[in-house]
């Protein structure tokens, strides 16, 4: 937008098809690697009986992995992290808590799957690299389209769509029935957890026309009202410092946005406001949840069909009303519910990309010029939600870049109004039975993806270090 480029077809369909590859990798690693272990308790799976698992398997999934043989050794190679005392992935959670419900059967089958995407999750991130070099950062987006063309290939396509296929397969056969499998278990879930306000800006641009072609739709779901669902404005968002180790000043828009760190030593103090590196994001001067839960249910307040086709289907199998999505177990179900759907719509743009090679039309850029001034915006949505860029260049140069990325947003502090930032609202009233032990609180918190690198950088200013630091 600032320079005045117009990407081409062919590289619009090649960035739809790296940013669905992504939502594939990104929600598969979630459920099973990041946030199943909530759910599931791994020791509990050694009392399970591999037959009975089986016939589990066999009456909730198409997994061809499955068979009593399949899970009796699943379950021996857990007895033997357990005996060694070292549960290696299986460290870090609360085995034997309380609040984990599913049946022994129920969790073996779980730790089965989760083997099985640690497997998965290496080809879906080879698939992520044909067309993108890497895993997770890409290289071949730029400015003017994507560096790709000599990969246009048909082995690199074929190569490509035999990837999809396996992970796709994956998603229909096993994620989505484990997701309905443990969330009948946990259906109380779908009233803790929630939120008020939720803002998409949309993803996967099918023509020139934005936001009018985003296959996942652009909007804003206000107080829970599905049917006042309207268009999301960039203009309207604003990010607050009051509670955040910056200068105090106004709430401001990206484009006057500035980072201007507090010289004293950042420590929280009680009493002083301040407690965190991140702002404080707003839409409408309103705390706004984004990520998989706020793109379904703008879509399906849309009418977006796959969507509402699926989501309803989810509601109907669980038999829980519209009002259980505004929850930490809506947020999980949606998750799985838009990697199912933009996973299918792939094949669709597959079928261009291979149209558009065959005929010789696959122009993937487009030259441009930097020029003397200029301003612009890029809105998109990657899988943990709404990613916002501003610029403004000035002499030839870039004067002014800011970025508010989806962990921004979902963990972002008081304003200066004292609104809670979405994490800090959803928290409110969770039932905690164990307050040394508080996996319910976890299982919110990791519902969101949360990730703090992605929206805080610390730097030393005389050496220009990155930091790392590690919790213990």
């Amino acid at each position: 937008m600032a320079v005045g480029v117009q990407i081409p077809d062919a590289a619009r369909i090649i960035r739809n098809l790296l940013h669905g590859a992504q939502f594939q990798h990104d929600h598969i690693v979630h459920f099973y690697h990041l946030h199943a272990l909530d759910w599931v308790d791994i020791v509990s799976a050694l009392s399970a009986d591999p037959a009975k698992t089986a016939a589990l398997s066999d009456n909730v999934s198409n997994d061809p992995m499955g068979g009593t043989a399949y899970y009796k050794q699943v379950k021996q190679r857990l007895q033997a992290f357990v005996d060694s005392g070292q549960l290696g992935p299986f460290s870090n959670a609360y085995w034997g808590h309380d609040a984990y419900k599913l049946p022994p059967e129920a969790n073996l089958m779980a730790s089965a799957h989760y083997i099985e995407a640690l497997r998965l999750q290496a080809k879906t991130a080879r698939m992520h690299a044909i067309f993108g070099a890497k895993n997770p950062h890409l290289q071949s987006l730029a400015i003017g389209g994507v560096t790709c063309v000599k990969d246009l290939t048909p082995d690199r396509i074929a190569e490509f769509m035999f990837l999809w296929k396996e992970t796709q397969a994956f998603i229909e056969n096993v994620y989505i029935p484990d997701l309905l499998a443990v969330a009948s278990f946990y259906k109380d879930w779908g009233a803790i957890g929630g939120t008020t306000n939720f803002m998409a800006w949309g993803e996967f641009p099918e023509s020139n026309d934005e936001p009018g072609s985003l296959y996942m739709p652009r909007g804003t779901v206000m107080k829970r009202d599905l049917a006042g669902v309207k268009m999301a404005e960039q203009e309207q968002v604003t990010e607050s410092v009051t509670r955040a180790w910056y200068e105090d000043g106004d709430a401001k828009h990206p484009y006057k946005g500035e980072t201007k760190p507090l010289q004293e030593n950042p420590e929280y103090r009680p009493g002083n406001g301040k407690y965190t590196w991140f702002k404080a994001p707003r839409y409408e001067g309103e705390p706004t949840e984004v990520g998989p839960l706020a793109r379904v249910l703008v879509a399906y307040a849309k009418g977006q069909p796959e969507i509402k086709a699926a989501v309803d289907g989810v509601l109907k199998k669980l038999d829980v009303p519209v009002a259980a999505l505004f929850s930490t177990l809506g947020r999980t179900a949606a998750r799985g519910i838009e990697t199912l759907v933009v996973g299918q719509r792939m094949e669709k743009w597959m079928g261009e990309l291979i149209e558009s090679v065959k005929s010789g039309t696959a122009q993937t850029y487009q030259a441009w010029e930097m020029p003397d001034a200029g301003m612009g915006y890029g809105l998109n949505d990657v899988p943990r939600g709404s990613l916002g860029h501003w610029i403004e260049i000035e002499g030839g140069v870039i004067k002014n870049y800011q970025y508010v990325v989806p962990s921004t947003w979902n963990l972002g502090p008081r304003d200066e109004k004292g609104k809670l930032g979405p994490v800090e609202e959803a928290l409110i009233g969770t039932p905690v039975a164990d307050p040394k032990k508080p996996l319910e609180v976890l299982r919110t918190v990791h519902s969101f993806d949360p990730c703090v690198a992605c929206g805080v950088h610390v730097i030393d200013p005389d050496s220009n270090e990155v930091y790392k630091v590690r919790a213990v």
